[in-house]
């Protein structure tokens, strides 16, 4: 099975679970995210796997999320994938998606929960 990490090298989280995933004999495709980010339709996918809101998804502590105003509940999904795509800094970290799964590596141990053979 193809697994797939959306990798940020800087973030100790991304790196330890990437380290898990090599330790666990899969290797995995890094895509380093914020080098190569993911188009709209890519993320509504993840987002399917993940089973979670755009806004859940979100790293709102970084500062253009503030300055972006993303805060507004009157935003669509559709403006928050909009967002996350014109500035992938907005992405939380890291994913990892297995076939049909996925899951954010926070904590690291998240993917214990994948079909990883």
């Amino acid at each position: 099975m193809n697994v797939t990490i959306y990798h940020n090298p800087r973030c100790s989280k991304s790196r330890k679970t990437l380290e898990l995933l090599l330790d666990k004999g899969v290797e995995p495709i890094i895509v380093e995210y914020l080098v190569n980010p993911p188009d709209a339709q890519t993320l509504k996918s993840i987002l399917k796997k993940l089973d979670i809101s755009p806004r859940d998804f979100m790293r709102d502590k970084e500062a253009c999320y503030g300055e972006l105003g993303l805060a507004d509940p009157k935003l669509t999904a559709d403006d928050l994938i909009e967002a996350m795509v014109a500035n992938p800094i907005l992405i939380e970290r890291p994913i990892v998606i297995a076939g049909a799964q996925a899951v954010i590596g926070r904590p690291p141990e998240n993917i214990d929960s994948l079909p990883l053979d």
